[in-house]
């Protein structure tokens, strides 16, 4: 479908909301004429208000005609002179899909790269471009595949599909803030009804009387009947609209094939998944590690950290990009399931292009550590620049450590704030089970008795114990928690400590208790 057509479905499609709401205006008119005929005068006045209560909402909203805009652009804004190999690139890839090239390019801490286009006049005059490019995608793709990435994206830019989004975009919105509109107003009706409600019960009962049970079913239902009318309206609008745009992502695809090459694009668009998923892994593992105790990887290596991860993890990541999310396909997506990209672009012809562009995507900066850096400052919120910056060994070891630190409270206060040779002595003199007893534990342990009760208490005596324990093996410098890059971070201690620790955790929580071994391990640290 050409540029001419889509604009005019989605002119169409607009225009439709504008003659729903008329229609419902015209059948509002219609009940009131109908009753100003029929209906006696009580039921009148109150059809009468209600019309109009409808009414109204309908003509704001048709009078919405503002669309919200997004605020600031995010991300680094680079010139030429910041990156001329970029720029250099996008600006050739532009010249071959046969396009402008953008007016900026930014920088992003995302897994993605996107284009942008300050549209005027819904879209029938086009505006100032941005493409953003995002670091982290470009850490995991070689050369050749950000070429296709970036010329998919510039294959949104010829195909009109940038300006146009701002068409399309406005009817989405106008009918989100009608629907909107109509469930905070049915919503406001059964809060007040429930409010009447309550307070009937409470002088009910004030009196002595059984109090009704509150029902606040037919509260606020023409509301709701009109948010379903707009809803319904809603869905027919994304189901023709996200048909449109699945189809421009398969076109950019082919244009991407054309320019970049099939091999290049089919083993970007297999990365991406692959990249996507890692990268929330290194973020929730790695990255934020230690934000809660006010800990943050140095400078640049909150995103760029990634690159560790990726190197360490190449071959898990090859298995990935093979097995391709197999999501369900919706008349509600964006984009077509990755699988059908992945087989549209790789039954194309050979073009022999496969070994072009190896090296790394991240090559085409200036100074890629420098632009990591620079993209954390912009992306980062103030309080999370102000924690404190460790290197990757050190911010292993100290979150680790707070967070061992961390589940030692539950006992020692159960233990009422004991520390570890306190609550040794108190184990000794016959208090574990009623140390344990204070722990936080389930419904069911809170009932158990006699020996039952002991087994529900005996693990979390046995996890605080534990921590305690290697606090201060820890705190002594006997043990380190040490980074992996290819599975959690590990325990370093001295030979034979592990096995003794674990033979002395068993003693100190058995049946009858004995602390002897566990106090002979830390014997050795009462001297340091």
């Amino acid at each position: 479908m050409g540029a001419t057509l889509r604009a005019a479905r989605a002119f169409v499609l607009l225009s439709g909301f504008y003659l729903l709401s008329l229609l419902l205006l015209a059948a509002l008119g219609g009940i009131d004429w109908a009753a100003w005929v029929w209906a006696p005068g009580a039921a009148r006045l109150k059809i009468f208000f209600v019309s109009v209560v409808l009414a109204i909402p309908v003509v704001q909203g048709m009078f919405m005609l503002r669309t919200p805009r997004d605020g600031e652009p995010g991300g680094l804004p680079v010139t030429e002179a910041d990156e001329p190999r970029l720029w250099a690139t996008v600006r050739e890839l532009a010249e071959r899909v046969g396009t402008r090239a953008p007016d900026e390019i930014r920088l992003t801490a995302d897994v993605n790269a996107a284009v942008g286009e300050d549209a005027r006049l819904l879209g029938l005059i086009g505006g100032r471009r941005r493409m953003y490019v995002g670091l982290p995608l470009m850490s995991g793709l070689d050369e050749a595949g950000l070429r296709a990435v970036l010329a998919h994206e510039l294959g949104h830019y010829g195909n009109a599909d940038t300006r146009l989004s701002a068409l399309t975009a406005r009817g989405r919105v106008q009918v989100a803030r009608m629907i909107e509109m109509f469930h905070a107003k049915a919503d406001a009706k059964v809060a007040q009804e429930r409010a009447r409600q309550e307070q009937k019960a409470e002088k009910r009962l004030a009196k002595g009387k059984a109090a009704k049970e509150i029902d606040t079913a037919g509260a606020g239902i023409t509301y709701r009947t009109m948010a379903k009318i707009y809803t319904a309206y809603g869905n027919l609008y994304l189901r023709a609209t996200l048909s449109g745009a699945r189809r421009q992502e398969l076109a950019a695809d082919l244009a991407a094939a054309g320019i970049a090459g099939r091999d290049a694009t089919a083993r970007a668009l297999r990365a991406i998944p692959a990249l996507d998923a890692a990268h929330d892994f290194y973020l929730s593992s790695y990255a934020t590690l230690g934000t809660e105790f006010g800990l943050l990887p140095a400078r640049g290596e909150v995103f760029g950290g990634v690159r560790h991860l990726l190197a360490a993890r190449a071959e898990e990541l090859a298995g990935l990009r093979e097995e391709l999310p197999q999501e369900p396909a919706s008349p509600y997506d964006s984009h077509p399931p990755m699988a059908e990209r992945v087989a549209r672009i790789e039954a194309l012809p050979d073009d022999g292009r496969s070994a072009e562009g190896t090296g790394p995507a991240l090559a085409l900066l200036t100074a890629p550590d420098t632009a990591l850096a620079a993209v954390e400052d912009v992306s980062l919120t103030p309080e999370a620049r102000r924690m404190r910056r460790l290197a990757w060994p050190e911010l292993v070891h100290e979150s680790m450590s707070a967070r061992v630190a961390q589940g030692t409270e539950e006992l020692r206060a159960a233990a009422d704030g004991a520390d570890l040779p306190a609550l040794l002595d108190a184990i000794d003199a016959g208090r574990a089970w009623e140390i344990a007893g204070r722990l936080p534990r389930s419904e069911e342990a809170s009932a158990a008795t006699g020996r039952a009760a002991r087994e529900f208490a005996r693990p979390g005596l046995r996890r605080g114990l534990s921590a305690m324990v290697t606090e201060e093996l820890l705190r002594s410098g006997q043990a380190r928690w040490q980074l992996s890059w290819t599975g959690p971070a590990t325990l370093d201690l001295p030979d034979g400590t592990p096995e003794q620790l674990t033979a002395a955790l068993d003693a100190a929580t058995a049946d009858l208790p004995d602390t002897a071994p566990l106090r002979a391990l830390l014997a050795p640290l009462a001297t340091r």
